[in-house]
């Protein structure tokens, strides 16, 4: 077993399959060579408590990356090893423009030292809607009276749901600052739009080479689908992206391996680990 490479995999439409779930195949799999030293963990745009929903029963014994690089964090813990945020003027900035675009955001925010996730009732919409009927009993998630009160805190991430044509503005407006790095891209499990915003300094890709250095690993090997993963695949000794990954990963990746319906990361894993 190489124990100077790290693998690291994206959660939704790479290592889940298509109902949101790890194969009880590819936790075999997985679990066993984790058992026999594999380095392995994944990189995700979810929560914490949101991947390690989806992720249950796999056994990993390195910290994981969350809100698409945002925070290192122990699974099990939940102890931060690295975060970044955005600055008081990088809020205020931010907020001026969704206000301006009359967009409502899902807020995630450290208040008095707890994870929340702020949001305004009034304006909720459909997409809104669906994401929060997969949270239900979810306990960072935090309704606000008025529109104001959804940014409170240290903000750390904005999540805008709705349709393409009404998050492009915002988008177009945000991607060019060099403050910030902006993904738009279609849900998987749903056929709304999510545009996220993070500070420029989160990125799986960072998060990524800061664990290389906690675990002293020489050489990184990661599995992906989405937009988000090019900066992932980019610092990535070799990269593969799925069969349903994106074409616009795709060019990135140092080969294709069969779909997340198809064990494609497990089946990797099994074929090429000693």
């Amino acid at each position: 077993m190489d124990e100077d490479t790290l693998y690291v995999s994206d959660l939704d439409g790479t290592l889940l399959n298509s109902q949101g779930e790890i194969s009880s195949h590819s936790l075999k799999v997985i679990n066993g060579l984790i058992a026999e030293g594999m380095k392995f963990t994944y990189a995700t745009a979810r929560s914490l408590v949101s991947a390690s929903r989806a992720a249950k029963g796999l056994s990993l014994h390195i910290p994981v990356i969350v809100y698409n690089g945002v925070f290192i964090m122990e699974a099990d813990t939940g102890k931060i090893l690295y975060s970044t945020g955005f600055s008081s003027q990088e809020q205020r900035d931010i907020r001026l423009i969704m206000e301006n675009e009359k967009l409502f955001p899902l807020v995630y925010t450290y208040r008095d030292g707890q994870e929340k996730v702020l949001w305004y009732p009034s304006k909720e919409n459909e997409g809104i809607r669906n994401y929060l009927s997969r949270r239900k009993g979810d306990k960072r998630m935090e309704p606000v009276g008025d529109k104001d009160s959804i940014y409170q805190g240290d903000i750390f991430y904005y999540t805008c749901i709705g349709e393409r044509e009404e998050l492009e503005k915002c988008y177009n407006r945000l991607k060019s600052d060099t403050r910030f790095r902006v993904t738009l891209q279609q849900e998987i499990y749903s056929p709304e739009y999510f545009l996220e915003i993070m500070p420029m300094r989160a990125s799986k890709a960072n998060a990524i080479l800061e664990l290389k250095k906690i675990w002293d690993c020489k050489t990184i090997i990661s599995f992906g689908d989405a937009v988000n993963d090019i900066p992932m695949f980019q610092i990535s000794d070799s990269a593969y992206a799925v069969e349903n990954a994106v074409d616009e990963l795709k060019k990135y990746a140092t080969g294709l391996i069969p779909s997340n319906d198809k064990d494609g990361v497990a089946d990797f894993l099994c074929k090429n680990i000693k």
